[in-house]
C-alpha cells in the first residue's frame, strides 16, 4: 500500500454508501484531491469532525484505484469553530471555498499559490480582521489573479492607457478607457474603481475609507467579473448576508 501526506483545507463532502463520505479538498501539494474517508458517519469515528468544510487538516492518504483513501488525519485549524456562529462570515467562507473548487480544477497540479491564499482568507475571517464582504470580495479578485485571470483597475486593460478611466467590461478583463470602451460596460464611480484596487492588492487602509455605496458597487462588479471567468455564477453566493 503506497501512503502519502499533505495538508489541506476541506472544501465540501458527500455521501457514499452507508458510512462513509467522499472529502473534496484544496491541498499543499497535490491541488484538488477527491478522497474517501471510510466510516466517517458512524457515531464512533474519531475522523468525521475534522473532515468537514473550513477544517485546515494534515493527513495521510493511501492511493486507491480510482479514489484515495484517507488513513490519518490531525487539525491544524479548525476554521469551521470560529465560523459557524457567524452567519456573515460563514456564508462568506462558504463562497470562498466554492469559489477554491472553481479555480482550481480537479487533477490539475498543485496550486501552492491558491492554497496558501485560502488559508489565510479563512484565517482572516474567522479572526474578524475585517468586515466579511471585503474579505471574500478580495478573496475572489485574488484567487481569479493567481489562476491568470488578473483584472486591470489602473491602466486600459486594452490598450494599456495609464488611468484613472471609468469603463468596467468583465469580457474585456477591467477598466477600459473611452476610447476603448465596447457596449455593455458599467460605468463605475472613481472612488469604487479605486477601491477595486486596493481589494487587489490588499490595500486595507484604503478599503477602511470606502463609503457604503462604493462597496455595494465593487461587490457588484466582483460578482460579475466571477461569474464572467468561472462562466456560471456560484450557487452560494445567493446566501451572503450583505
Amino acid at each position: 500500500m503506497t501512503l502519502y501526506r499533505d495538508s489541506a483545507v476541506v472544501l465540501r463532502t458527500h455521501k457514499l454508501g452507508e458510512a462513509d463520505r467522499i472529502v473534496t479538498m484544496l491541498s499543499r501539494q497535490h491541488g484538488q484531491v477527491r478522497a474517501v474517508a471510510k466510516g466517517v458517519r458512524k457515531t464512533t469515528s474519531r475522523l468525521g469532525g475534522r473532515l468537514e468544510p473550513f477544517m485546515h487538516v494534515d493527513l495521510q492518504f493511501a492511493v486507491g484505484r480510482t479514489l484515495d483513501i484517507v488513513t490519518q488525519v490531525q487539525t491544524l485549524d479548525p476554521f469551521s469553530l470560529s465560523l459557524g456562529g457567524d452567519y456573515g462570515a460563514y456564508t462568506a467562507g462558504t463562497v470562498m471555498l466554492e469559489t477554491a473548487e472553481r479555480v482550481v480544477p480537479e487533477d490539475s497540479e498543485a496550486s501552492l499559490p491558491q492554497y496558501q491564499l485560502l488559508v489565510g482568507a479563512l484565517r482572516a475571517l474567522s479572526e474578524r480582521r475585517q468586515p466579511a464582504g471585503q474579505l471574500l470580495d478580495s478573496y475572489q479578485l485574488r484567487a481569479l489573479a493567481i489562476a491568470g485571470y488578473a483584472p486591470s483597475f489602473g491602466l486600459c486593460a486594452r490598450c494599456g492607457t495609464p488611468g484613472p478611466h471609468r469603463n468596467f467590461h468583465a469580457a474585456s478583463g477591467g477598466i477600459l478607457c473611452d476610447r476603448c470602451r465596447v457596449p455593455g460596460s458599467s460605468a463605475p464611480s472613481a472612488p469604487t474603481v479605486a477601491l477595486l484596487g486596493a481589494l487587489l492588492t490588499g490595500d486595507w487602509e484604503s478599503v477602511a475609507t470606502a463609503d457604503d455605496r462604493s462597496l455595494r458597487e465593487a461587490t457588484g462588479i466582483v460578482n460579475a467579473y466571477v461569474a464572467w471567468h468561472l462562466e456560471r455564477s456560484l450557487r452560494s453566493l445567493a446566501h451572503v448576508d450583505r
